[in-house]
């Protein structure tokens, strides 16, 4: 019997430990909650709320780091399409009735100013007063679109939002799809010709980019949560396809950034970013298909991204590297990866139970409340100089500053902590 005394106790006693681990995990995970939930309410939407709204109509196109308003600037596409994602998801999930009139404003001002009427999809950007300002038609813009129109209804029941989303996604289809080698072709003029500084062979700029098959992907899996059309669910398969098959690396973990018509990638560049972007919303696409071997298939794949950028591109300080190109890792700290690091941190828990997983989620958060988080005018810093300072000459707001990664990090963060609660073994 003495023979087994020891291995049983120390089975016991590493019981003891992983449990009392987990535990503190999850005690520091619903800490984590409830902080970035206090600051979507109290310091992200506010910023918006207070000093986004242009009283000539829509949104301000530049908004300074102290909230001063560039009244001149030119509205970008994106940012307003990302104003009305925001906001209705916070309607969405709060039914603050003041999230639902910002979310309509988004709605009309996109819908009345952004929209082409003659030749269909949406101007790039708009003037300060809403006449077309650079009228090319970009896919990554006409997805983001998609998405917040498809939020809007998925938030309010708008039905105009849903039949704009649609008409979109079919113009989108037939526009930029490429029904031969798949994927979705980046850049064509207001009349749908590609513009002639396109150059099929080369890179610059390439006729497809990863980023814009991306965030067509997320589009179109909030657009089927919208409508379950099978039609839809065909496309988003397809584009989970292509990113298991051609865009994601599987001998390094990475993504291809650029490639050509035909799917050839002649350079490897790591955007970690992107690769721990691309780990949880590849994954979500599969789970909102339903079908059981891709989400096997990319659970995987989830883990394996997040493992390769914990590596090569998460700091003991606990924020996330933005890229590595021609070798060398960038300086850039910006805000954007961090947000997304920790919905791909929370995402890898989720599917594990591991609470490393677990850990390095709480300590970009932990890196993020302490230096990006601007606690006297809100919102988040743009990015930090390489003393880790903040750059306030940065705007708040521009096509790009977006109250998109951080509010859908909290959004996220807040669902799936709480889900993971309520369903404790």
């Amino acid at each position: 019997m003495r023979k087994y005394t020891v291995p049983v106790v120390t089975l016991f006693l590493l019981t003891l430990l992983s449990c009392s681990r987990r535990e503190e995990s999850e005690q520091k995970l619903h800490q984590m909650r409830e902080e970035v939930l206090s600051n979507l309410i109290t310091n992200i939407l506010p910023f918006w709320e207070i000093y986004s709204p242009d009283p000539s109509g829509g949104f301000y196109g530049t908004i300074l780091n102290d909230g001063t308003p560039v009244a001149d600037a030119e509205k970008g596409l994106v940012l307003n399409a990302r104003i009305l994602w925001a906001f209705s998801s916070a309607y969405r999930s709060f039914e603050v009735e003041n999230y639902r009139q910002l979310a309509d404003r988004a709605q009309k001002y996109l819908i009345d100013h952004f929209i082409d009427p003659e030749y269909g999809g949406v101007y790039w950007s708009v003037t300060s007063n809403g006449e077309p300002a650079d009228t090319n038609k970009q896919t990554y813009g006409i997805a983001f679109a998609i998405y917040g129109l498809s939020e809007h209804y998925r938030a309010t029941g708008n039905e105009n939002s849903l039949e704009h989303a649609l008409d979109l996604y079919d113009i989108l289809l037939k526009m930029a799809y490429d029904r031969k080698d798949g994927g979705y072709i980046d850049t064509f003029t207001r009349n749908w010709r590609l513009p002639g500084q396109v150059d099929y062979e080369s890179l610059d700029p390439g006729p497809k980019t990863m980023n814009t098959q991306i965030h067509v992907l997320e589009a179109f899996t909030n657009l089927y949560r919208a409508c379950p059309d099978n039609r839809i669910k065909k496309r988003l398969e397809d584009l989970v396809n292509l990113f298991c098959n051609e865009i994601i690396n599987s001998e390094t973990n990475h993504q291809r950034l650029f490639f050509t018509k035909d799917c050839h990638y002649p350079e490897e560049v790591n955007s970690y970013a992107h690769d721990i972007e691309i780990s949880w919303l590849l994954y979500e696409a599969a789970q909102t298909i339903g079908d059981e071997s891709l989400i096997d298939r990319t659970k995987q794949i989830a883990i394996n991204l997040v493992e390769t950028q914990l590596r090569e591109a998460w700091t003991p300080e606990g924020y996330l590297l933005l890229e590595k190109s021609n070798g060398q890792p960038s300086s850039k700290i910006e805000w954007w990866p961090q947000a997304e690091a920790v919905v791909a941190f929370i995402n890898a828990w989720q599917l594990t139970g591991d609470p490393a997983y677990a850990h390095a989620a709480t300590t970009t958060w932990n890196w993020i409340r302490d230096n990006l988080v601007d606690h006297e005018y809100g919102e988040w810093y743009h990015s930090l100089d390489k003393n880790h300072m903040p750059i306030t000459t940065r705007p708040k707001a521009n096509m790009w500053k977006c109250p998109y990664h951080n509010s859908r990090m909290a959004f996220e963060t807040i669902t799936r902590i709480q889900w993971k609660e309520e369903n404790k073994p």
